[in-house]
């Protein structure tokens, strides 16, 4: 049976209609999928915010037992903590099997959460440090984030290497993506591997020395890709274009797909 005739509805329209303006989704596409399928990894990354502000006071009772234990966590993991507890089923709003998040507690996903402290709930444990609730040190930082990305990131660039497909701009997809030229020039590990792989979806406005719509050829000055890496770049929304925008109706597929020894990014 041909490749083509395994592929899905919406692949096949996509295939059989964008010839134009739209062709750089099906070249990216292709490109995604010859990736895996020749052995690589691929980081996600995604930008955008996600409301968690009536969560502060559950999440207070998990920061406040962390810091009287001397434990410390990266703000995911207090999150994956008070999910897997089963404290909030009752004030559930959607299907359970609907939630990326508690697919991605369950799965134990790795996820990068850089600025994290510019958020609602960063805000609400600010205010419990001020009062002398409890230590700033209970939370890992965005700097033990890196440190965590640079010890994973060579374990995993092998063979095929890994991948970087960014969903929007900003620090989600600037932070991760800087742990290459971070091992390269600041550690001197001259033989770590450029990204193997890299597209962006993205509605900001194309622009050389941009934080969001920066072309890809330009990172190839900033060591982060190879003049030979596959490189696309999709200007629209990515709920149109991306079928892993819609992430809370594929919650299962998204996180069994993304489980595999990767590394997700989350920007706040």
């Amino acid at each position: 049976m041909s490749a083509a005739a395994n592929k899905g509805p919406i692949s096949k329209f996509v295939e059989h209609h964008y010839k134009h303006f739209n062709a750089a989704l099906v070249d990216a596409a292709k490109g995604y999928e010859t990736h895996l399928t020749e052995g690589g990894k691929m980081m996600v990354t995604l930008g955008g915010a996600m409301s968690t502000a009536e969560l502060g006071k559950s999440l207070a009772e998990f920061w406040k037992d962390a810091d009287t234990a001397g434990q410390r966590f990266f703000p995911h993991e207090y999150m994956y903590k008070i999910l897997l507890s089963g404290e909030l089923k009752q004030y559930y709003e959607i299907d359970p099997k609907d939630s990326w998040m508690l697919a991605a507690a369950e799965k134990n996903l790795p996820i990068v959460v850089p600025g994290w402290e510019d958020s609602t709930m960063g805000n609400i444990f600010a205010s419990y440090v001020i009062k002398g609730d409890i230590k700033a040190s209970t939370m890992k930082s965005g700097i033990e984030y890196m440190a965590w990305l640079a010890d994973w990131y060579p374990k995993n660039s092998g063979g095929k290497g890994v991948g970087f497909f960014q969903i929007g701009g900003g620090i989600a997809g600037d932070f991760p993506i800087c742990v290459v030229p971070m091992l390269y020039q600041d550690m001197g590990m001259h033989e770590i591997p450029f990204w193997s792989y890299f597209c962006q979806i993205s509605d900001s406005t194309t622009s050389y020395g941009s934080y969001s719509g920066a072309v890809p050829n330009e990172k190839i000055t900033w060591g982060k890709l190879d003049i030979n890496t596959p490189k696309f770049i999709v200007e629209s929304d990515a709920t149109i274009v991306d079928s892993r925008g819609n992430l809370s109706k594929r919650s299962g597929e998204l996180v069994a797909f993304l489980a595999g020894s990767l590394a997700w990014t989350k920007g706040c």
